[in-house]
């Protein structure tokens, strides 16, 4: 399960989500080349975007194929995303177990 959370640049955790994403074969299989930010996640790392790849990272999501991804967690995603462009030195983290 990967989870979500919005944090600062001295570690605060601002933000989480309610709702994780499973990896599965549909989010281990994206293009990297059509998916650049999404297409770099790890199953079992933290991945850590700022707020300039978060807005690249927010134009991938209504384009994802339908089940990579719960309507939840997009809309979460949409959110935090969000909530680190609206705030100074934020951060999107996300934990993979």
């Amino acid at each position: 399960m990967i989870t979500l959370q919005v944090r600062s640049e001295a570690g605060t955790i601002e933000a989480r989500a309610e709702h994780g994403v499973v990896w599965g074969s549909e989010l281990a299989s994206l293009d990297q080349s059509v998916f650049p930010m999404l297409g770099h996640l790890l199953p079992y790392a933290d991945t850590v975007f700022n707020s300039r790849q978060v807005v690249t990272l927010l134009a991938e999501v209504p384009r994802l194929p339908p089940g990579v991804v719960t309507d939840e967690f997009a809309r979460e995603l949409m959110d935090l995303g969000q909530t680190v462009l609206d705030g100074p030195h934020l951060y999107l983290w996300f934990l993979g177990d």
